[in-house]
């Protein structure tokens, strides 16, 4: 139903009942009660006119949330596979240049902390413990429980993996640190990474989701 339609539509229920109201107030005849009794069953008939016409529309733009909240672990998921893939390519920047010596390639955190989504809101796994909250709707009661555990495994390994990564930024800076630290963390990042990505597995699994 259009909002035009709607507007026009409730006005005139609300009109019929006013009026019929005003038309049984009038009369002696009418008890108090009965007189209230129509009130109430006017009342309950705008009511539930109303909620049959936004009804639709929430019930729309809830599945139309969901369905954002799905992509985003699908994509999600496919991220980290491929970091996970592309390892040492992804957490390695190799810098150019003939006229410095110091130049070379070094081990960067950036990456990891990008990919598990705590760079950018527009990342698919900013804020992921939401997104699979607010999909625990669509669980099916036998897959609750392991669906709740995904849950706070996700927030336990991928907090720790980007806390990894970001100790790592800090590895060369450190005293006592260097490169070597840099690629310790990196490297201890990386199984956060890959449990993390394991849990998207496991709610995808759960929610039957397609990843193409």
């Amino acid at each position: 139903m259009k909002k035009a339609q709607f507007i026009k539509v409730f006005a005139i229920v609300v009109y019929t009942a006013v009026g019929v109201e005003a038309l049984a107030s009038n009369k002696s005849s009418v008890s108090k009660g009965d007189l209230s009794s129509r009130r109430d069953v006017l009342s309950s008939c705008v009511t539930s006119f109303g909620l049959a016409a936004f009804a639709p529309h929430a019930l729309a733009a809830s599945s139309s949330s969901l369905d954002a909240d799905k992509a985003k672990i699908v994509a999600g998921y496919k991220r980290l596979t491929y970091l996970l893939d592309h390892w040492d390519e992804e957490t390695t920047v190799c810098k150019t240049g003939n006229d410095n010596p110091y130049l070379g390639c070094d081990r960067t955190p950036e990456k990891v902390m990008s990919y598990l989504g705590f760079k950018s809101m527009e990342d698919p796994l900013f804020r992921a413990d939401k997104t699979l909250i607010r999909l625990q709707s669509l669980v099916p009661a036998k897959d609750a429980d392991v669906y709740q555990d995904a849950i706070d495994i996700w927030m336990e390994k991928s907090e720790e993996g980007n806390g990894l990564a970001f100790i790592s930024s800090w590895g060369e800076a450190n005293p006592g640190g260097g490169k070597d630290r840099v690629a310790l963390f990196i490297e201890r990042s990386r199984n956060d990474v890959i449990e993390s990505r394991d849990v998207l597995a496991t709610a995808i699994r759960i929610l039957n989701l397609k990843v193409d």
